[in-house]
């Protein structure tokens, strides 16, 4: 086969996959190109780019969606590839297939791959014939309401309702009983359109306490295929992976074998060329149930690199310009153990909403050996509700599994964000977690050891306020006489002539208020040496990061990096008035569904308004029964973090 020359990448996706591609194609010595939208017009994939092309539009239909839109972007750069990066446009077989016409390459498999796989209903239908075995479920054309029903009943609750289309848990729902099927449906289906454009639906048994195992397989275009061991992806929330590492612990070499065999023959049933996934369900005894095939390069694909010293987007372009495997099954390495965690903007103690904002503090982990940060952020990037909340990943290895997870516990603690809620403590719990470090994984993991993964908020200690509040004073920026810039007037120490230093505040962190009284009257043990809060006790000097951005003050604690602000007591009270029984939106979002009218009598937990961010649906529903006494929203808007969005009398 003749090689194809290629000078010019476009990547058509953002955040942090486009900026990983786009560090390959540059040592490559290819020129990169990004789209973006006008929500990114200065996103940091769009900076790092040699060439940027803006798509216009804020939602993903307007810019990343839009194939014609991307095509156009191509021509106008001189771009001679795309590559998708994952999510997005990465498994329509439509795009595939417009830029195979188009002239261009397509890193990633053919269209006819994509068709026969990109579908989970068609994708099952095939693996039933191969003789894999399947976890019981309804494939089938028909997408009506009754015939979810009667599959369901046929199947036995709970069950799984699944996008064919999509993956990353969009359109994904977990139904206990009849009773919450049609809202389930209905809403999995509006999440599948949005994100996919495509809402067909199946219906599988949900297994419990599966382990999420999935097999790398990569494939040439002379007919070469093998795999790339595996990952163990059970940590999840939400049917969203959270940490995912390699090798599977516990796995033997005949299952992963198995597996592995098993995949490949699945890549090679349908002419499958590029990086792609199988994954399984790999239950107690030993079994694996066939799950999905993701056409595409997995979000998780940092840690088989970890482990094996590839670079899958170096393979990705060599095997797209005509290159054969450069090595065999038996050259493929298993060195050592990495272990990968998402970092998310969302609030894990408010069920994983995503955040939006402002990243006012972003300072990453240091490099060193065994550690890798995939981010797509910088300090003062603005994080919106259009798009899919992952910051970026990070990733370490280790000669042993231990290794990995302590490097990686270390890195968390290093990475401080500021302005807006990310999942950073979260994940240093699973990591911390006993259970984890003994291996125990399955997909309940999080359910099963909720209380102590999600602990419920706590009182802050009296250390930690009386440490914030000379955090708080000894980084307060000083404001010196022009006359006399030496001046104990302009120090903020609370200096006074002839009376002791002595300063009263009132501080708030997490909903928490604490007032105090600082008194300088013998030395301090809480010292500021430019970013962090020294302490000492009893001949014990600890450190804190203490970061000060304008009002807001991020001191660490335990493991936890804690916005501390100032507030007067009486503005607050008089600011204190809202709407009384007003429910509000826990995001910034658009609104897809009002459901409600004024004058409407509801019952508790009745669903009020549907709010859709970040790709994903969020019900605001009736705390108590009552009567809508006023609407502030209607279909289409799009609304802020905290706006009331319906008014509720109670009855």
């Amino acid at each position: 086969m003749t090689r194809t020359a290629l000078t010019t990448l476009l990547v058509a996706n953002r955040g942090e996959i486009a900026c990983r591609v786009m560090r390959t194609a540059k040592a490559l010595g290819l020129t990169t190109v990004a789209v973006h939208s006008a929500t990114d017009r200065d996103a940091r994939h769009s900076r790092e780019a040699d060439i940027r092309v803006d798509l216009g539009g804020a939602k993903a239909a307007d810019s990343y969606l839009d194939i014609d839109k991307l095509l156009a972007a191509a021509k106008a750069s001189g771009a001679q590839a795309i590559h998708p990066g994952y999510g997005f446009l990465s498994e329509n077989a439509g795009f595939a297939r417009a830029i195979e016409q188009a002239g261009l390459i397509f890193l990633g498999p053919p269209a006819s791959a994509i068709d026969a796989m990109g579908s989970k209903s068609a994708a099952k239908a095939l693996m039933e014939k191969a003789g894999v075995p399947l976890v019981p479920g309804y494939h089938g054309e028909a997408q009506d309401l009754e015939t979810f029903r009667a599959a369901a009943e046929k199947i036995g609750y709970p069950v799984l309702l699944k996008a064919t289309a999509g993956g990353g848990g969009k359109g994904m729902k977990v139904v206990e009983s009849e009773s919450q099927l049609a809202e389930a449906l209905a809403s999995a289906q509006r999440e599948a359109q949005s994100s996919f454009g495509d809402a067909r639906m199946l219906v599988e048994k949900y297994v419990l306490k599966p382990r999420h195992v999935e097999i790398q397989v990569f494939a040439d275009q002379h007919g070469n295929c093998l795999y790339l061991n595996e990952r163990d992806c059970s940590i999840q929330r939400r049917h969203q992976k959270v940490v995912e590492e390699a090798p599977a612990p516990g796995l033997s070499s005949a299952q992963r074998r198995a597996m592995g065999e098993a995949a490949v023959k699945a890549a090679q049933a349908i002419g499958y060329v590029g990086a792609g996934t199988v994954e399984f369900l790999l239950d107690a005894r030993g079994e694996f149930f066939f799950m999905e095939m993701n056409t595409r390069l997995q979000v998780e694909h940092p840690v088989t690199e970890a482990i094996t010293g590839l670079d899958l987007v170096a393979w990705q372009i060599r095997v797209a310009c005509g290159e054969a495997l450069p090595i065999t099954q038996e050259q493929v390495p298993l060195n050592g153990h990495a272990i990968e965690v998402r970092l998310y903007a969302e609030d894990p103690a408010n069920d994983f909403l995503p955040a939006t904002g402002n990243l006012v503090l972003y300072r990453e982990s240091a490099p060193g050996e065994g550690r890798r940060v995939d981010s797509g952020v910088s300090e003062g990037d603005n994080v919106s509700p259009f798009y899919d909340p992952m910051l970026g990943k990070l990733i370490a290895w280790g000669q042993t599994r231990e290794q990995a997870r302590l490097r990686l516990l270390a890195m968390l603690d290093e990475f401080a964000i500021g302005g807006l809620k990310t999942n950073i403590a979260f994940l240093r719990r699973i990591l911390a977690h006993p259970a984890f470090a003994d291996a125990e994984l399955d997909t309940g993991f999080i359910p099963r050891y909720q209380e102590q993964l999600l602990p419920a908020p706590q009182p802050l200690p009296a250390q930690f306020w009386q440490a914030a509040a000379e955090a708080y004073i000894q980084s307060q920026p000083l404001a010196p006489r022009p006359d006399d810039r030496f001046s104990p007037w302009a120090a903020n120490s609370g200096f006074r002539a002839g009376m002791p230093a002595h300063i009263n505040l009132h501080l708030n962190c997490n909903g928490q208020t604490e007032a105090l009284s600082l008194s300088h009257t013998a030395p301090s043990t809480l010292k500021l040496a430019g970013e962090h809060l020294q302490v000492e006790d009893n001949g014990l000097r600890l450190r804190h990061l203490a970061v000060r951005r304008g009002d807001t003050l991020y001191l660490q604690w335990d493991g936890e990096l804690h916005a501390v602000t100032r507030y007067d007591p009486i503005a607050e009270a008089d600011a204190s008035h809202s709407h009384q029984g007003g429910l509000s939106a826990p995001m910034n979002g658009s609104i897809v569904r009002v459901l409600v009218e004024v004058g409407q009598t509801v019952e508790a937990g009745a669903q009020l308004v549907v709010l859709e961010a970040m790709k994903m649906e969020h019900s605001i529903r009736a705390a108590q029964a009552g009567t809508v006494k006023a609407l502030f929203c209607q279909e289409g808007d799009m609304v802020s973090d905290g706006a009331v969005l319906v008014e509720l009398e109670e009855s």
